[in-house]
C-alpha cells in the first residue's frame, strides 16, 4: 500500500522552492513530498492551491505549513485526506482570526510591521530590514540566495479568515522558534497551546534553510507515525 506523503506549505513572500532542502532530506529519509506554490493573493485562493495538490495526491497525507502557511493548512486541513498538521512557527488560527489579527491577549509584536513596505495592493519587504528579520541566523551566503527569490504579496492575505479550522478535529503539532524575529516567540507559544503537542527549537523564523535536517526528521517522525496508525494505508494490522 502507498504511504503517506508530506505536503509543504510556505509563507509569505516565498516559493515552494524554500523547502527544497527539506524535501531533499526528506527523499533520503524515504518520505515522498509535494511543495504546494502558493498564489499569495487571498487566502481562499491560497486554501483551494492545497486542496488541489491534495487532490491531486491521492494519498493520506500531513500537511506542513510554515509561517502564513499556518493558516492556510488550518483552512486546507479539513480535507479527508489529511491525517495531522505540522505549524512551523506558523499561525494555527482560530475562528474569526486573521495573520493581522488573532485574539490571544496582549503579547509582544516584532519589527515585521516596519519591515514591510506596501505599493497599491502588494505589500514587499525592505531590502535590508527584511531579510535581518526572517534570515537573521542563516549563513550570509543562504540569506542572500533566498533574499533574491522573495516576491510580494497581495495585502488580502493579512485580513483572510479560515473558512474551516482542521486543528480541532485533525491532530497537530507545533514547532515554537525560540529566536524568531517575525512570529514573536510568545505568539507562538500561545498558538502551540492549540495543537496536540509542542515542541521548542532554539532559531530564527526559518528553520526550512537553517535547520533542514531538522525539519526532515520531525516531519518523517509524523509521517511515520500516520502510517503506523491501525486502518491506514501501509498500517500493520492490529490484533
Amino acid at each position: 500500500m502507498t504511504p503517506p506523503l508530506a505536503v509543504l506549505v510556505h509563507g509569505l513572500w516565498h516559493g515552494a522552492w524554500c523547502w527544497d532542502d527539506v524535501r531533499s532530506a526528506l527523499s533520503a529519509r524515504g518520505v515522498d513530498s509535494v511543495a504546494v506554490d502558493l498564489p499569495l493573493t487571498d487566502l481562499a485562493t491560497d486554501t483551494a492551491a492545497v486542496r488541489a495538490a491534495l487532490d491531486a495526491a491521492g494519498r493520506p497525507a500531513v500537511l506542513v505549513g510554515h509561517s502564513y502557511g499556518g493558516a492556510v493548512v488550518t483552512a486546507a486541513g479539513v480535507h479527508p485526506l489529511v491525517r495531522e498538521l505540522v505549524y512551523l512557527a506558523a499561525f494555527q488560527l482560530d475562528d474569526g482570526e486573521s495573520v493581522s489579527r488573532t485574539r490571544l491577549g496582549d503579547l509582544p509584536d516584532t519589527r515585521l510591521g516596519e519591515a514591510m513596505v506596501v505599493s497599491g495592493d502588494e505589500v514587499g519587504l525592505d531590502a535590508v530590514l527584511g531579510p535581518r528579520l526572517l534570515y537573521g541566523d542563516a549563513p550570509a551566503e543562504v540569506t542572500a540566495a533566498a533574499t533574491a527569490r522573495l516576491r510580494p504579496v497581495g495585502r488580502q492575505v493579512f485580513r483572510g479568515v479560515p473558512e474551516a479550522v482542521a486543528w480541532r478535529t485533525v491532530p497537530s503539532t507545533y514547532v515554537v522558534c525560540t529566536a524568531d524575529e517575525v512570529v514573536h516567540p510568545e505568539r507562538q507559544r500561545a498558538m502551540a497551546g492549540r495543537a496536540t503537542r509542542s515542541v521548542e527549537w532554539a532559531c530564527g523564523h526559518s528553520p526550512l534553510a537553517t535547520r533542514p535536517d531538522a525539519v526532515a526528521e520531525l516531519v518523517a517522525e509524523r509521517v511515520a507515525a500516520v502510517d503506523a496508525e491501525p486502518g491506514q494505508p501501509g498500517a500493520a494490522p492490529s490484533g
